[in-house]
């Protein structure tokens, strides 16, 4: 559920300490809203600390929550290689930690670094291949799974996730995750 990537977080851990100066650090407070969709920014973030969330917002304001973000995710770095606005808008849901750096330092680390890229190519392609499945799970089982599914991947996402977004995620109704939240804890004590 919550997205992580350690040896990206472990690998930039060492540039920084080999090459601070192009590094930001930054600190969001809970509910931040970080990049806004349909903007153009000129930094990627990767995170060192918290979740936040990215998601997509349609013209009636209902968000799709692509994915939540641990330590170790980058966003913003799409911009670097189309240089066209977001796609998504990022959110801290816990207060987060980030490191920063611009697209110009970014892209100069791309080349010259193998090691980095290689790093980032997989975090793409893994941001890729985790979609497809999961929506494809959502869809084709029922609220009840997919919340144990979630329960079992991160045990705490009922008291860290606000429900809305746990909705969202789902791609239900605030009212039907409720609903199948107090039949699950009528049948287990799982929740």
């Amino acid at each position: 559920m919550i997205r992580v990537n350690e040896e990206l977080a472990d690998y930039v851990s060492t540039l920084i300490n080999a090459r601070n100066s192009i590094w930001s650090k930054e600190t969001y407070p809970a509910k931040t809203l970080i990049i806004k969709q349909d903007s153009r920014y000129s930094k990627v973030h990767l995170i060192r600390d918290g979740i936040a969330k990215c998601y997509i917002s349609d013209e009636n304001g209902k968000e799709f929550i692509q994915e939540f973000l641990g330590q170790g995710m980058e966003f913003g770095e799409l911009e670097v290689f189309d240089r066209l606005t977001t796609i998504c808008s990022v959110e801290s849901i816990t207060a987060l930690h980030t490191v920063t750096i611009s697209h110009s330092n970014y892209q100069k680390l791309l080349d010259a670094d193998k090691t980095f890229n290689k790093l980032v190519i997989k975090a793409l392609s893994d941001k890729i291949r985790f979609k497809a499945p999961r929506h494809s799970y959502q869809h084709g089982y029922p609220i009840e799974a997919n919340l144990i599914r979630l329960k079992e991947t991160f045990p705490e996402f009922i008291s860290v996730i606000p429900k809305k977004d746990i909705a969202n995620y789902i791609g239900i109704t605030g009212r039907s995750l409720n609903r199948a939240l107090k039949e699950l804890k009528a049948k287990s004590a799982l929740f």
